[in-house]
C-alpha cells in the first residue's frame, strides 16, 4: 500500500480536481440543455442547477468560514447568469471552499466552529468537509448527465466519459499542456 506523504495537499489536491471535473460539465453542457427544464422538476433548468453548486458553496463558506475571516463569494442569480460569469464564480468558491479546508488542516484537521454553523449536518473534520462537497457536486452533475438523457439529448461520450478522467484532470493541472483542451 503506498503512502501519501502529505495528507493536506492531497486533500487539497483531490478538492481542486473535483473542481475541474465540475468545471468541465459546466463548459460542455450544450446551449440547447442550457435552460431546458429537468424532467420532474419543470421550475429547474441545467443553468439553475449548475449555478446552485457555486450558490451551495458561497453560502457554505459563509457559515464556515466568515467568522475566520474566509470572504464569501456573490451569489449568482439562477435564471440569468451565463456560463463564463458561472465559471468564474465557480473558480472563486473553489479557491474559498479550499481555504475552508486549509482551515481545517490548520487547526489540526477540524473547521473550527463557527457560530452561524446551526444546522449540525456536517462532521467538521476536513476528511467530511471534503467528502460532503465532492459528494454534492458529483451528485448534481451524474443528475444532469441522466436529465439530458431523458430528453433525448446524450451528451457526447468524450462528455460524460471526462467526468471520470481525474488522472487527467491531475495531469493537466500540474504538467504543461502539449495537446489541445479535450471538447
Amino acid at each position: 500500500m503506498s503512502q501519501t506523504r502529505d495528507l493536506p495537499g492531497s486533500l487539497l489536491s483531490a478538492w481542486r480536481t473535483s473542481c475541474q471535473t465540475t468545471d468541465f460539465r459546466v463548459a460542455h453542457i450544450p446551449d440547447a440543455l442550457w435552460d431546458a427544464s429537468i424532467p420532474g422538476s419543470p421550475r429547474r433548468t441545467f443553468r439553475t442547477i449548475l449555478v446552485h453548486l457555486h450558490n451551495a458553496r458561497a453560502r457554505w463558506i459563509r457559515t464556515l468560514g466568515q467568522e475566520h475571516g474566509i470572504k464569501a463569494p456573490a451569489l449568482l442569480n439562477p435564471r440569468r447568469a451565463n456560463r463564463r460569469q458561472l465559471l468564474a464564480a465557480l473558480e472563486i468558491s473553489a479557491k474559498g471552499i479550499e481555504q475552508l479546508l486549509a482551515l481545517g488542516i490548520s487547526a489540526g484537521g477540524q473547521v473550527p466552529p463557527s457560530r452561524g454553523y446551526v444546522w449540525r449536518n456536517l462532521p467538521l473534520d476536513v476528511g467530511h468537509v471534503l467528502a460532503y462537497f465532492v459528494a454534492h457536486e458529483a451528485h448534481h452533475r451524474g443528475q444532469l448527465v441522466v436529465a439530458a438523457r431523458a430528453l433525448d439529448q446524450r451528451l457526447p461520450a468524450a462528455v460524460t466519459n471526462g467526468l471520470w478522467q481525474w488522472s487527467t484532470f491531475v495531469r493537466e493541472r500540474t504538467q504543461p499542456r502539449r495537446r489541445p483542451p479535450r471538447p
